[in-house]
């Protein structure tokens, strides 16, 4: 039966939650997931939670270097080396344990105020836009405007000074811009704005994003974005090399002010997705383990000078008593990698400078599957869903925020909050499913590989993606049909 408002449909979900995972589980078994399968095999290996497994070329380089005396130093060097090989003697690297240790690291050099010195301090003022995952790089600051204050309240475990509200730095705000084409619809069980983003106009955002600037003129430290350029994520306005205009259009504004612009390219690959230059990226941060092959490690590439103060606060820069390099105790000591994480994120980087074909091979197959398992959903939503391959995440993008358009019901779109709160059926009935779910809010899904889809060399196993890619098909129709959407 179909409802007449949104918000009856979530409800209606709810009521009805417990009979949707238990048909879930039984549509798993039916198409073939064993137990033998379960928990063992996933949508993605870039989810905090569930890391992908490593080939054996980077499992080998870590036992071997696990049994070697090497000083971290050395291995700092080398990461220097392999960054420098491909982006350019003007950029510099410094790994750390994590992205958000990277993203935080970053923004307190780069965007919050000095501590030192005397009298009252000033405060200071990052502009990101308002997209997906805002609570990572949107998240080092007070928001501004106040209407923003309690957006990220209910995000992550915890709430209040331990939860992601506590990591906001001294005398720092985040003005927040929205997207100018974007739409920021009430959805989900857990009701919340959700940021849906593929027809964001580029040109349009650039002009709003440049009139806020100007009204922040006196106390803008910073400007952020994600580093994705995929169309869910708003970035779909690209010039003629696939660099999106509105990434390079705050570089541009962050130059004109003389401020740095920190990219969060944490599902992002270095090497073979966005290119910090091309962006016009002062710092660029990624999470490693997510879709580079490397164990969980973070990484920062950035243009040199302004790599200084961020190797500075890691203790990577020198010593005091003047050294070329160091590796040592400072501010963001707590944000260092170990060496086993290091020799696998060299490992990693020079497969991707390397044998980047290692890494892409597989894409092009995982979208065949996607595209063709994808067609068991009802045809009167295929036109306005949208499959794309993202070279820069090694994923592939399923947008259906369109489905929802001209007073029509879509496929149920599901809130970050309901993400956080247990709530988004595509994600925990993946679970109840027994396959580890992937990040699937907003109306934008994301799948990769790396959990039980990949053998030890990298090869794709066809057989377990076709799996799994088939049951999240099958939940979506399951859901689609106590939505009351068919």
């Amino acid at each position: 039966m179909s409802s007449k408002y949104r918000f009856q449909i979530y409800k209606e979900l709810h009521k009805n939650i417990a009979t949707i995972y238990g048909e879930a589980k039984k549509f798993a078994d039916e198409i073939g997931i064993t137990p033998e399968m379960k928990g063992q095999i996933g949508l993605t290996g870039a989810v905090s939670s569930c890391h992908a497994l490593l080939t054996t070329e980077v499992g080998k380089a870590i036992e071997a270097a696990s049994r070697k005396v090497v000083e971290n130093k050395f291995l700092i060097e080398e990461i220097r080396e392999i960054v420098k090989d491909v982006y350019g003697d003007g950029f510099d690297a410094a790994p750390t344990n994590t992205c958000e240790a990277a993203l935080w690291t970053s923004f307190d050099c780069l965007a919050s105020p000095p501590m030192t010195g005397r009298g009252d301090n000033y405060r200071a003022r990052y502009l990101a836009p308002f997209e997906r995952h805002l609570h990572h790089h949107g998240g080092y600051g007070r928001p501004f405007p106040p209407r923003y204050k309690d957006l990220f309240a209910d995000r992550g475990v915890t709430a209040g000074e331990l939860g992601f509200s506590g990591k906001r730095l001294d005398n720092t705000d985040a003005i927040f811009v929205p997207l100018e084409g974007a739409r920021y619809e009430i959805h989900g069980i857990k009701q919340h704005p959700a940021a849906l983003l593929a027809n964001t106009d580029a040109k349009k955002t650039l002009a709003r994003i440049e009139k806020t600037a100007a009204r922040h003129a006196s106390s803008l430290t910073a400007f952020s974005s994600l580093g994705y350029d995929s169309l869910g994520y708003g970035y779909g306005d690209q010039d003629a090399g696939g660099t999106p205009l509105l990434q390079t259009g705050i570089a541009k504004l962050a130059k004109e002010y003389g401020v740095p612009y920190i990219v969060d390219n944490a599902w992002g690959t270095p090497f073979i997705g966005a290119d910090p230059r091309k962006l016009g990226a002062d710092v660029m941060a990624y999470s490693m383990d997510k879709s580079s092959g490397a164990p969980t490690v973070g990484l920062i590439i950035g243009r040199e000078d302004v790599m200084v103060p961020i190797r500075r606060a890691l203790g990577y820069h020198s010593d005091r008593f003047g050294t070329g390099y160091s590796y040592g105790k400072a501010a963001y000591v707590t944000n260092d990698p170990g060496k086993e994480a290091l020799v696998g994120l060299i490992a990693a980087l020079k497969i991707l400078r390397d044998k980047p074909q290692v890494m892409t091979k597989p894409l092009g197959q995982l979208l065949a599957i996607v595209k063709d398992e994808f067609k068991a959903l009802p045809k009167k939503f295929h036109k306005d869903i949208v499959i794309s391959a993202n070279k820069n995440s090694l994923a592939v993008e399923v947008n259906y925020e369109n489905t929802w358009k001209d007073g029509q019901q879509g496929i149920p779109i599901f809130s970050i909050e309901d993400m956080y709160g247990g709530t988004n059926i595509f994600q925990a009935g993946m679970a109840q499913m027994g396959i580890i779910p992937t990040i699937a809010y907003d109306g934008n899904i994301f799948i990769s590989m790396g959990l039980g889809t990949l053998d030890a060399d990298g090869n794709l196993l066809e057989k377990q993606t076709r799996l799994i890619v088939k049951a999240m098909v099958g939940l979506m129709n399951i859901t689609c049909k106590y939505a009351g959407v068919v």
